[in-house]
Order: C-alpha cells, then sequence, then structure tokens
C-alpha cells in the first residue's frame, strides 16, 4: 500500500469539460480527508474512498470542507488554492490527504482532484491537525497550471 502525490488523471480530463467550479462564492464544495498509510491512492484515485480513511477523536469521515481560494494567474500560470484547515482537539493518525469535489454527482460522485503524501505518518493527540497549504502564488499554489 502507498501514498503517492500526484493531481489525478480523472482530474486533469475534467478540467476539459468544466466540470470544477473552484470560485470562492459560486463555486462547488472542496473538501480534503486523511487517509492511514494502509490507503493507497496516487494519479489514478478517482473519487473519495472510506477504505483506509484515518479515524480518531475529532475526526469525521469524508475530513473537512475547505475554504476555496479564488482562481487567478500570474505570467503563464493559472492556480488556486485553500485556507489553511483544521481538525480541532483531534487525536489521529495520517500519512496522506485526498482533496476531492464534494459536489460533484457525474461523471463519477466526491471525484478526486489531488492527492499528498505527507512523507511519514502525522500524529496530534489531544491537539489541533492542521493542513498548512501553501502560499497562494503562481509558485506555490496547491494547484497550478503553467
Amino acid at each position: 500500500m502507498a501514498i503517492t502525490s500526484a493531481i489525478c488523471n480523472s482530474f486533469k480530463n475534467e478540467l476539459m469539460t468544466a466540470t470544477h467550479n473552484f470560485t470562492a462564492s459560486t463555486g462547488n464544495t472542496f473538501k480534503i480527508a486523511l487517509y492511514t498509510s494502509a490507503a493507497t491512492l496516487g494519479a489514478t484515485t478517482t473519487a473519495y474512498s472510506a477504505t483506509n480513511e484515518a479515524s480518531g477523536t475529532g475526526y469525521t469521515a469524508t475530513g473537512n470542507t475547505l475554504t476555496r481560494v479564488d482562481p487567478t494567474s500570474s505570467g503563464t500560470t493559472a492556480y488556486t488554492d485553500f485556507a489553511d484547515t483544521t481538525w480541532s482537539t483531534a487525536t489521529i493518525t495520517a500519512r496522506g490527504c485526498l482533496i476531492y469535489n464534494d459536489t460533484l454527482t457525474t461523471p463519477v460522485a466526491d471525484a478526486s482532484v489531488q492527492v499528498h503524501d505527507f512523507g511519514s505518518d502525522k500524529t496530534s493527540t489531544a491537539a489541533d491537525f492542521t493542513i498548512q497549504f501553501p502560499t497562494a502564488d503562481a509558485s506555490n499554489a496547491i494547484i497550478r497550471i503553467a
């Protein structure tokens, strides 16, 4: 089992059909779910699954809803990002995460966007478990198209 950081192949295809809307005020709802080291996630992941999802005090299956940052561009790079998200007073161990579109029902429900491997298990014990997203700019934003 392994988690491999990647923009999901299905997401790349769905961009070409305007399936996902990242606009902050009127866009789709995106979520982030945490996974254990037993999960198999990567570029071929097509949708959210509860299989090997993290569990624990302060964590609810399907993860947290993300706050979107409006898409923009700089030079030849278009990008979007999310505000940091926290599971408060949580006892969780996670190896990685999946960002997915919780609004979609077609072409597949809960369509995957991106997978991230944390590099090792990350743990919180009755403390905040925070995902800190990079700066929303053309060089660092979590989702960039150059």
